[in-house]
């Protein structure tokens, strides 16, 4: 990809096409899930979970793309739309939607 993605809405079928294994995406939903835990903690118990947000997050995340997906973390290339990428994945997993998405990228042919 050596054009910039300039806005979210270019970034985001990019961001799916770099989680298409069920694998990957589970691993992110863990680390944002445990991004949120470490949040909570960090207001509500001890101001130290704030620091492990990022290796909560971040860790299982690129273990993922290392050794599932075998592609480079987009965080390197595009950090803020990355982060706002993971909550998007993150919810419509929650809702049960993430694979609808995939499929539907896919079919669009991604970037």
């Amino acid at each position: 990809m050596a054009e910039r993605l300039r806005t979210y809405a270019a970034f985001w079928p990019y961001y799916v096409g770099e989680h298409v294994r069920p694998a990957t995406r589970r691993l992110h939903f863990l680390g944002t899930a445990l991004v949120l835990a470490c949040l909570v903690l960090g207001v509500t118990a001890d101001a130290w979970w704030l620091a492990a947000m990022p290796v909560a997050g971040y860790g299982p995340a690129w273990l993922a793309h290392l050794l599932t997906e075998r592609n480079r973390p987009a965080t390197f290339r595009y950090p803020f739309y990355s982060l706002v990428a993971d909550f998007h994945m993150f919810g419509l997993m929650c809702l049960g939607r993430m694979d609808a998405e995939v499929a539907r990228v896919k079919a669009a042919g991604r970037p």
